[in-house]
């Protein structure tokens, strides 16, 4: 019997609406004193851990400026935004995710749009839409990135620009259970690494249980190579530890680029 093909899709979707469900940190919604400090001018939003954007990465300007938060529902960046004035839509590919950001904009009175997706097919939205595109970390749940590069550099204006936080793939080099356990960093896994191609069901299901989602390790050469492939011109990249990990102490476990759509001569795009 042949087996069903893996939709990795529909596989984090479902196990991104329990992690909500669950109270994952990335699903808990800001609350109404971060809006109302936002609409007062004093906000920021994180790309990876805790760490807040720099503020030189924004444009001088955010009020009026059309955002697209990329993999980013739970309530946190974009109703942010929204409340220091940009014209906001969240993309995320968990229904429950999206949840989160409607319930604040109901709450605080946000004019906020969430759209369902896959990151890698951004045709819900014309050329040349945004301004501003802001994906913190989440794209370790994607299977290959150029694809949502080049959907990025399409759908951003000349000159827009791409914040994007993301995972040194280099955490994915250890054993997961004596890293989580014991604090202990063992190297287990060769390089690119896949939940899916690194571990049998049975162990995964053991250090995660059957609903987490899975996740894909992607070198460099994707991530900063594979934006400047498809257009962007890197002007920022700053690096932090991981917030919850033992590697902490010995390797940067986030990157953070900030990253400008160059305009070709000749195209206007």
């Amino acid at each position: 019997m042949s087996r069903t093909p893996f939709d990795p899709v529909a596989h984090n979707r479902l196990a991104w609406d329990r992690q909500v469900e669950k109270g994952n940190e990335w699903s808990r919604p800001v609350g109404p004193e971060v809006i109302a400090k936002a609409r007062a001018g004093q906000w920021s939003i994180v790309l990876i851990g805790y760490e807040p954007v720099d503020p030189s990465w924004f444009p001088p300007q955010i009020a009026g400026l059309d955002v697209l938060c990329l993999a980013s529902g739970g309530g946190q960046q974009g109703p942010v935004l929204a409340a220091a004035g940009a014209r906001v839509t969240v993309f995320d590919n968990s229904p429950r995710q999206l949840e989160q950001d409607e319930t604040v904009a109901a709450r605080e009175g946000l004019d906020l749009r969430t759209v369902l997706g896959d990151a890698r097919d951004l045709s819900a939205f014309p050329d040349a839409s945004f301004d501003l595109i802001v994906h913190p970390v989440s794209n370790l749940f994607i299977p290959e990135l150029a694809p949502v590069w080049h959907e990025c550099h399409r759908v951003l204006r000349p000159g827009g620009t791409l914040l994007s936080g993301f995972l040194n793939p280099d955490l994915y080099l250890f054993d997961a259970e004596s890293l989580e356990t014991r604090g202990e960093l063992v190297v287990r896994h060769r390089l690119p690494y896949s939940d899916l191609t690194h571990l049998e069901p049975a162990e995964r299901e053991r250090l995660w249980g059957p609903d987490a989602p899975v996740e894909y390790s992607h070198s460099l050469s994707e991530q900063l190579g594979g934006q400047i492939a498809a257009g962007f011109a890197i002007t920022g990249f700053t690096e932090a530890p991981h917030h919850s990990e033992a590697t902490a102490g010995w390797l940067p476990g986030y990157f953070a680029t900030k990253a400008v759509k160059t305009v070709k001569a000749g195209t206007g795009h």
